[in-house]
């Protein structure tokens, strides 16, 4: 049965969306954005700043879960320009350094609020 995940740790949903969803087994988080607990965009900071703080927001949500980044086996990346990737991949590689997920990266035609990038997961209960 689907249960929804709020935490006022990482930014609220401003649309027809929940932060993250689970099942009895999976939990699958939002596309998460380079925004402060608070709603402050980052987007004016380096892709590496952006991707740190769009993976903090997805911590958040599996903490209110009881689970942490270890607990992730599937991510996807997007990204407004495809040359940020390198730089997106090392921030990346600073969390998921010891058996990383499976992952997705590719460049979309633009995202939300001016950002670079988003980052939505899905972790394993």
């Amino acid at each position: 049965m689907k249960r929804i995940i709020s935490t006022d740790d990482a930014p609220a949903a401003v649309g027809a969306y929940s932060q993250g969803a689970t099942t009895d087994e999976l939990v699958f988080t939002a596309g998460q954005l380079p925004f402060t607990a608070d709603g402050d965009s980052l987007a004016d900071e380096s892709i590496a700043t952006q991707t740190e703080q769009s993976l903090a927001n997805i911590e958040a949500v599996l903490a209110e879960e009881g689970l942490d980044m270890d607990d992730v086996v599937k991510t996807t990346i997007f990204l407004a320009d495809i040359d940020d990737f390198d730089e997106m991949n090392e921030a990346y590689g600073d969390v998921f350094d010891d058996e990383p997920p499976a992952r997705s990266a590719f460049a979309v035609g633009d995202l939300p609020k001016g950002i670079g990038v988003e980052i939505e997961a899905i972790a394993s209960q």
